[in-house]
């Protein structure tokens, strides 16, 4: 059975009331009373009532934050990092795992409310989460815009997507397509596929989207990739990120294709994991620490002024070109 306030009172030989001052830290006590509660705490394994002291004045150092999912690469190495920064300023992180799912979102937000968040680092995909708006807390955006009251973090994806196209143009590449999702929503990585199409246009190329979804399934986004290199032949292909990259060079290579001296391809986000397991793959690299630091930072000045008047709207951190096998000139 779960241990009780009282049941550490007994044991110490105090009054509930003085054990509950005691982890409260209020009011006078005797280091040797103070001892005895504590070690009651520990041989009972006691936990204070987090939300309880909430209610007594004093800060629960909570974020919650809230991602598509921490299976994929590059939200799991971004979510850590964010996890690892908070705790180091006295903060600890509630993980939400939003998925494609609005509902559950939405669900998660009602939790962190009732938790008593200090504020929201949030980044899923779902759109029209109205809920944002009317939290009341501070909240910072990776990614995605919410609102004009919240704050974006983001890479430079123009630039990293500009990058990615003129690596396969000074590699040779004639027939030049972008795999990613063509739905525009007015988030920061839509620019990956403006920049791809400026380019082309800049070259008098004509630009080649096939579009696939981040929520996809994989058999849906194999599919889509297996048409575009049976039917168009595209000699380069720019990938809105690493593991639709590395699908693309699968399922290349279970069709004979030769890869870079028939197909290059580059991905984009350039993870610690996909760098060190496939670092055959050219890429662009976003700096993952330094996306934590600035979620983490922005969001904790936002917690200690809630009603200071924004100063930025949208922080952009730049990105580095990786240039490996798959794009190197045959």
């Amino acid at each position: 059975m779960k241990a009780k306030l009282a049941d550490v009172a007994k044991l110490a030989g105090v009054s509930v009331t003085t054990a509950s001052r005691v982890i409260n830290n209020h009011g006078y006590l005797s280091e040797a009373t103070k001892a005895k509660v504590f070690q009651a705490m520990k041989e009972l394994n006691y936990q204070p009532n987090s939300l309880a002291r909430s209610l007594q004045g004093k800060k629960l150092q909570l974020v919650g934050l809230i991602f598509p999912g921490i299976a994929n690469p590059f939200f799991g190495e971004l979510t850590e990092q964010i996890e690892t920064k908070l705790f180091t300023r006295g903060y600890k992180a509630i993980i939400c795992n939003a998925g494609r799912d609005k509902e559950k979102e939405r669900e998660y937000i009602k939790m962190l409310m009732a938790n008593q968040v200090d504020g929201i680092i949030a980044g899923a995909h779902n759109l029209g989460i109205e809920e944002y708006n009317k939290l009341g807390l501070p909240i910072v955006s990776f990614d995605r815009k919410l609102s004009d009251q919240v704050p974006i973090i983001s890479s430079d994806n123009y630039h990293g997507s500009q990058m990615a196209t003129e690596e396969l143009v000074k590699a040779g590449c004639q027939k030049i397509f972008f795999m990613g999702n063509s739905n525009q929503k007015g988030n920061p990585t839509d620019l990956r596929l403006q920049a791809y199409c400026d380019l082309m246009a800049s070259l008098k190329r004509e630009s080649q989207v096939r579009s696939i979804a981040f929520s996809d399934s994989v058999l849906l986004k194999q599919l889509t990739i297996h048409k575009m290199l049976e039917i168009d032949q595209p000699d380069g292909v720019v990938c809105s990120d690493d593991l639709t990259a590395l699908l693309v060079l699968n399922e290349a290579r279970n069709m004979g294709l030769k890869v870079p001296q028939d197909l290059k391809v580059i991905g984009f986000d350039g993870t610690t994991l996909i760098q060190t397991y496939h670092p055959e793959l050219s890429t662009i690299i976003q700096p993952i620490g330094d996306l934590a630091e600035a979620l983490v930072r922005v969001l904790l000045e936002r917690i200690a002024q809630p009603e200071a008047a924004l100063e930025e709207t949208s922080y952009i951190l730049p990105v580095s070109l990786k240039s490996s096998q798959t794009t190197q000139v045959a």
